[in-house]
């Protein structure tokens, strides 16, 4: 049997003075290439941060909520009256979880909490500082949560807002009880309160 014959000016994957295997991109590929990329990250981006910010807001959310249930339960619990006391300095604003007697504690943006009686102790400080880019608004300074019913004294709410306006409220009723929403529905996921 023969074997069929190649020549070098019938195919080009044979050497051959006129073609040259090319591998790699040009740089005008390249440059297409990386605008492309460019504008998708600048689309990309933002959308981004607003997703780390409401996470953000959502995490301290919680924890407030999350703390406002458990400082009540320990009024029950221990029958002695908790406190729940918000603060606001230069720096930011934060919430104290104590003892004693109203006003007995206070709390600062960085997260410590002093007592001014040995009678009173925190249970808990948070301080949101404002390069957090989230702070703590409330319409009243401290709420009493009563031992022997589990009822707060007064009510009242709470917002969480971050520097572009995006709220969480939470809303203390007599019963101590909280209810969550989204004032003008500024986030996902939440009742438009």
């Amino acid at each position: 049997m023969q074997q069929p014959k190649f020549y070098a000016n019938h195919s080009p994957f044979l050497w051959n003075k006129n073609y040259r295997l090319r591998f790699g991109f040009s740089l005008i590929e390249t440059m297409v290439v990386m605008t492309i990329l460019g504008i998708l990250l600048s689309i990309a981006i933002p959308s981004f941060q607003g997703m780390q910010e409401n996470q953000k807001l959502e995490g301290y959310s919680t924890e407030l909520a999350t703390d406002i249930q458990y400082i009540r339960s320990q009024a029950v619990t221990n029958n002695s009256p908790m406190h729940l006391r918000f603060g606001l300095d230069a720096a930011g604003t934060c919430y104290v979880l104590h003892t004693g007697n109203t006003g007995s504690c206070t709390c600062s943006s960085d997260g410590t909490a002093q007592c001014s009686t040995t009678s009173s102790f925190s249970i808990k400080s948070v301080g949101l500082q404002s390069q957090f880019g989230i702070r703590i608004q409330a319409n009243i300074t401290s709420i009493l949560f009563d031992p022997v019913r589990g009822t707060a004294t007064p009510t009242g709410s709470i917002n969480l807002i971050t520097n572009n306006g995006k709220t969480i409220r939470h809303v203390i009723n007599i019963m101590g009880r909280t209810r969550t929403c989204s004032p003008q529905g500024s986030v996902s996921g939440y009742k438009s309160c």
